[in-house]
Formats: structure tokens, sequence, C-alpha cells
């Protein structure tokens, strides 16, 4: 018994000895390690751990934008400050389990022992993070990315995240039981894709990091927004990926700015592969902006992808297998999709047997596009009413053409230098333009009938040095789907700047202009799209009596890929509420010369009852480089 009592007693006595030895273990430590820790604070990996960026006017400053995340005080602007903070907390007593800096910070923990020789660290029980990195079961990675998704503003630029698979993954095919790592902007509420888009371009919302399963992020992105997916295999080892999971702990839910140019879903997953391999660098090729598919070309020319997969949405599977169906064998799919009772209609099984099953098929694939907007009950009956149908008739494996890779496109920002007319004046123009694509550009990696551009700066100069901005786009957007007998999307355009428009007796005043125009287009043959929008316009003009003024009209054209590259033939006009009309035709094409050179040759004549007709050619060169 009293063995026991002083069993008890020294027990008793030993939790605070240990920590009294830990204090000064750390108290001694500290001064050894006051130079490694001046060093360390400057070290590149230390840097990306904090997310420190150079600020405007010197020192340090955090991508961060949470109190959360730092030790220190002043962290988010002091690397040495929020080093030593962290050096310190390692020691803090082990008894604060899944609430000790180790457990919290395992990417920082790891690197900080192995840089110091930290052997004397208490050891806390980090359930929490235990098991959940055993979940996770982290070994390889992908680089995700979704392509552009064209009725979509918040899509138009894809996106890219990561998936983290098991060491399983090619065995067993267990890519479904993967994880995605995703950063993306935290909406709360309904905001439209328009409001979301804006808001992301000013930074209105805070950004995320978040790990899901893969397969819901498969089915919000392949089924629910029908966008193709590009699967980029990684040759990241096990224990380099690992690192850059343990980081992602470090992160949950800690709010970064969110910004949709540059500190985005792309730039962020560029930082997290620096941290898997310490040594690369990707994101200091991104100071302006970072479009998604420029930084997957960042990743394919640092040499990290190792294989390639593509898998198509289910709008392009639908439309493959309807492609080789004549209009009234596409009707038979629009029936039996909405009634598959019809699959016993005798006109139906009097058809051949192998063109039946290209239909039933079909409208299996439709019902199935179209899961998202019905009721499941509805939708589930009839998918399985024509899978019946399909297991007594199949159809021909579905094979889907893989097109070009978006990173094999041009890149996203273009320098623009063209000569040309207005009449009788000859003139020099100047442009830049931020991102990314129009209807014209290079086409290779970019959907046909797909606008997006941002930031637009236009400088002229005319005869005897008379220079003059010609226009300064803030946004243009234009979404030209063909519809056809089985899907019907909405054709739709938005803009926003500052542009020169016919005047009184040929003057070009600068006006400011809101616009948008919504309608339809039509594959008209496989290369040739035609298109007819109702526009509207808001416009600010000093020569109108009312400087701000409305307008209605409208938008048509034809859009052709020929053997040169794009050519648009446009007409469009505007009825202003004060009786002012302005009527434009318009003709414009490229010349691919490589996949960053294009010629554009461009012409147009312009209406208004305030002036004669003015005509005007210009032929520009166009140089897409990041």
């Amino acid at each position: 018994m009293a063995d026991q009592s002083s069993a008890i007693l020294i027990s008793r006595r030993t939790v605070p000895l240990k920590r009294i030895f830990a204090v000064i273990a750390l108290s001694l430590s500290l001064p050894l390690h006051a130079a490694s820790l001046e060093r360390l604070a400057d070290d590149p990996y230390w840097i990306a751990l904090g997310h420190y960026e150079t600020g405007k006017l010197g020192g340090w400053r955090s991508y961060v934008d949470d109190d959360d995340f730092f030790l220190a005080e002043h962290g988010a602007s002091d690397p040495a400050a929020e080093l030593q903070a962290t050096v310190k907390a390692l020691y803090q007593p082990a008894e604060l389990g899944d609430r000790h800096p180790q457990c919290v910070y395992p990417a920082r923990t790891r690197w900080l022992k192995a840089q110091l020789q930290l052997n004397d660290l208490p050891t806390p029980d980090c359930a929490e993070y235990r098991t959940w990195i055993a979940d996770v079961n982290p070994h390889s990675t992908v680089l995700v990315f979704p392509a552009a998704y064209l009725n979509s503003p918040s899509s138009m630029f894809g996106h890219t995240l990561l998936r983290i698979d098991q060491p399983d993954i090619d065995s067993h095919n267990t890519a479904l039981l993967s994880y995605a790592l995703n950063f993306g902007a935290f909406i709360e509420g309904n905001d439209n894709s328009i409001l979301y888009a804006w808001r992301g371009l000013m930074g209105g919302y805070p950004g995320l990091f978040a790990l899901v399963p893969y397969r819901e992020k498969l089915s919000e992105y392949n089924r629910l927004e029908n966008r193709d997916l590009w699967e980029y295999r990684l040759n990241l080892t096990p224990e380099e990926t690992t690192r850059m999971v343990e980081h992602v702990w470090e992160l949950k839910q800690i709010r970064f700015d969110y910004f949709f140019f540059d500190e985005n879903c792309s730039y962020r997953l560029l930082e997290l592969l620096e941290i898997a391999r310490p040594g690369i660098e990707l994101t200091e090729h991104f100071p302006l902006t970072a479009i998604p598919t420029d930084t997957v070309r960042a990743v394919k020319d640092a040499g990290l992808i190792e294989r390639i997969d593509y898998r198509p949405s289910r709008e392009r599977e639908l439309l493959e297998r309807a492609a080789p169906l004549d209009a009234d064998e596409q009707a038979w799919v629009l029936r039996l999709s909405q009634d598959p009772a019809q699959l016993d209609d005798a006109a139906f099984t009097a058809l051949p047997a192998e063109r039946r099953a290209l239909m039933q098929d079909a409208a299996f694939r439709l019902v199935r596009y179209h899961a998202n907007d019905e009721e499941r009950s509805s939708n589930a009956q009839r998918s399985f009413q024509l899978l019946g149908a399909i297991s007594r008739n199949p159809p021909p494996a579905l094979d889907v053409e893989r097109p070009p890779l978006p990173e094999e496109g041009h890149e996203s920002r273009t320098w623009q230098l063209a000569g040309g007319s207005r009449d009788d004046r000859a003139f020099a123009e100047y442009g830049l333009r931020m991102a990314y694509h129009d209807l014209n550009d290079n086409l290779d990696g970019f959907p046909l009938g797909a606008q997006i551009e941002i930031l637009q700066l236009k400088l002229r100069q005319y005869e005897n040095n008379h220079w003059q901005l010609q226009r300064l786009d803030l946004a243009n957007i234009r979404s030209l789907t063909p519809r056809n007998a089985l899907l019907q999307p909405l054709s739709w355009q938005v803009g926003g700047g500052l542009e020169r428009v016919l005047g009184e007796d040929g003057d070009t005043p600068l006006v400011g202009h809101l616009s948008g125009g919504a309608g339809a287009s039509w594959q008209l043959h496989d290369d040739l799209l035609g298109f007819a929008l109702g526009t509207a316009r808001l416009e600010y003009n000093e020569d109108f009596a009312a400087v701000i003024a409305p307008a209605l009209g409208f938008n048509t054209g034809l859009l052709w890929r020929n053997p040169m590259g794009n050519l648009t033939l446009e007409a469009a006009g505007d009825y202003f509420h004060n009786g002012e009309v302005r009527r434009r035709l318009s003709l414009n094409q490229q010349w691919e010369v490589s996949r960053n050179l294009g010629l554009r040759l461009s012409a147009q004549r312009e209406f208004s009852q305030l002036a004669s007709p003015v005509n005007e050619v210009q032929l520009e060169l166009r140089w897409y480089h990041y």
C-alpha cells in the first residue's frame, strides 16, 4: 500500500516537473535557435506556408485574410514574428490535445522539427487530425480542369481543382472514393451568375478551401453544369502529396480574399503545389492575372504532368449519340424521353433495330441531361423504362472524340497593332486586352461561339499625330450556344465600358454604355452558326439633351469556321427613345498564323441620321502573350 502511495505521489509530481523541464528547455533553446530562426523566416518554404507576398510598399503581407490563422499579433505582415510564435507554441502542454498547435499546424510542425531538430517537443494526442488524414489517405494528386461552360458567366474561364487519390487508385479504380480539393468563393444567399461575376471581379466574396468527396464535384461539373473534365495526373510522390494535404488541414475555415482574375481558384492551387514540392516556382508567373488555362500550362511547363485523361460532359455525350440521327429520328428521341410507353408504338417497333438502339440511348441520355430540372421520381421511372429497352437492344459503344487540349489554345493576354483608314483619314491603332478570347480569335482549345473579353484598351493615332482613346471595355461577354431539336439553350451577350460612336457631322464622341441582349443561335452547317438577338443599351452621351438615354435594338449575323480561321458577318442597330438611330454592318476575318499569332481584316459601315455613312477598314496583328 505504501508503494502504491509513493507511486501516486511520484506520478502527481511528474506532470508539473515535465512542464518545468519543457519551459526550461524552451528557454535554453530559443537563444540557440535565434540565428536559425532569423534565417528560416526568409526561407521560401516558410513564406509559402504563410502565403506571404511582398507588399506594395515593401515588407510582407499574407494573402490570408483571417486572424485565426496567425499565432503572432502581427503575423499577417511579419513572417519572423509568426515563426517565433510558432516555435514557442509547439512547446505548449500536451494536455491541450486537439487544440495543441502541433495538431492545428501539422505542416509547420513537421518542417520546423526537421529544420531545427526539435527532438524535445511534447507529444499531444492529435486524434481529430489523425482520423482525418487516415480517412483522406493521400497518395497521389490529379489536377482537374472543368472546361469552360458557355451559359454561365462564372464558368466561362473554366476552373481548376485537385483530386487527392488513395494508394489503390489504379488497381481498384477508386477515383470516386477520392477527395476533391477546391478553392472557391464563399457565397451566402442566391446570387445570380451576373452578380457573381461582378462581385468576384471586385473582391466581394471571401475565399475558402474545401475538401469534399470527388464524386460530389464530378456530379456538379460533369452533370449539373455539363462541363467536360480534363484530369492531369501529377508526378508528385506520396510524401509530397501528404505534405500538401497537411497544410490544407491548417487552412480549414480560414478565409482568403477572392478575386476572379488573380487571387482565385487556380492561383491558390499553385501555392499548394509549391508547398508539395519545394523549389518549384509557379505563382511568380502570374503577377496580374491567373486564368485557369494559363495555370494549367504553367504546371505542364514545370514538368509536373504525368498523364492526361478526358471525361466528356453529359451534353457532349448526348449530342455525339444524336449526331447520326436524322430529323424524324430526333423527333422520336424527344417523344421517347417524354413518354417511354411509345417504345411499344407500332411505328417505332417497325424501324430497324440498330436505329432504335441509337434513339433509345439518346432518349435515355436526354432524360439524364434534364434530371436536375425535373422531379426525381418521374425522371427515375422514365430512365428505368428506357434502360430496360437498351438492355434488350444495346447500341454500339459511344466513342467521343477528344477535343484539343485547353492549354494548347492561345495565351490569355492579347497585344494588338493595326493600321487602317476611316473614310479618307489614315490611322494606326494600339491595343491591349488583359483577357481572354473573342469570336474571331484563334480557336484551338476554345468552343466556337464563346467570347469573354475583360479590360481591353485601344488607342488610335490619326495623321498629324492626333491621339485619342478609341475604346475601353470593362467586359464584353457573348455566348452563342446553338439550339437543336433536343436542346434549346439561350444565347446572350453583355458588355460595358467606353467607346466612340458616330455623332453629328461625322464626329465621334466618347460615350459610356451598358448593354446586353438575348436570343438564339442555330447550327446552320458543321462549321457555320447563325444568331439573332434582341438588345438593350443604356448610354451616357453628352451630345444628348438628356445625357443618359436608353435604346432597344438587334444584333444578328453569321459565325463561320473556315480553313483560314474564324469569320463573322454582323448587322446591329440601336433605336434610342430620343429618336436617334444607329446601325452598323461589319465583317471580320482572322487568319491563324500560329498558335499565338493572328492577322485580322476588319471592315465596317456605320449609319446615323445625324451624319453620312462612314466606312472603316483595318488590318490588325494580334499577338497572344501572357
